[in-house]
């Protein structure tokens, strides 16, 4: 008796993967199995830097509030304390977001630190 694969199933498999990978140069467009690793490997780099995202915007954020506060005469870490010891709770996406697009807004909240 004649073995039976189900080939219907393999070939869409396939065929869904290499899919994935058009756009990609070379043989990892084309190849199955170096197709295969690259579109795995790409989830593996897709996963990690989803991660790394959140790491990269908190220090762009950081860098934006020291820069905008050393024009105001404070360091990053002496305005954020100041922050603290006043009760204004900012985080830093919006704290960055008004040292770049408001800095009147940005002015205010370092003078409401500065006296509290």
């Amino acid at each position: 008796m004649p073995r039976s694969v189900n080939h219907v199933a393999s070939r869409t498999r396939r065929k869904r993967i290499l899919s994935l990978t058009r756009g990609y140069f070379g043989a990892r467009r084309n190849v199955w199995t170096v197709a295969k690793n690259t579109w795995e490997k790409g989830l593996q780099y897709a996963y990690r830097d989803r991660k790394n995202k959140k790491r990269s915007f908190r220090a762009l954020w950081i860098q934006r509030i020291n820069a905008a506060a050393r024009l105001e005469g404070f360091s990053y870490s002496q305005l954020m304390g100041a922050l603290h010891k006043s009760g204004i709770e900012i985080n830093r996406k919006v704290l960055a977001d008004l040292a770049m697009n408001h800095p009147e807004a940005f002015k205010a909240i370092v003078a409401k630190a500065k006296n509290a």
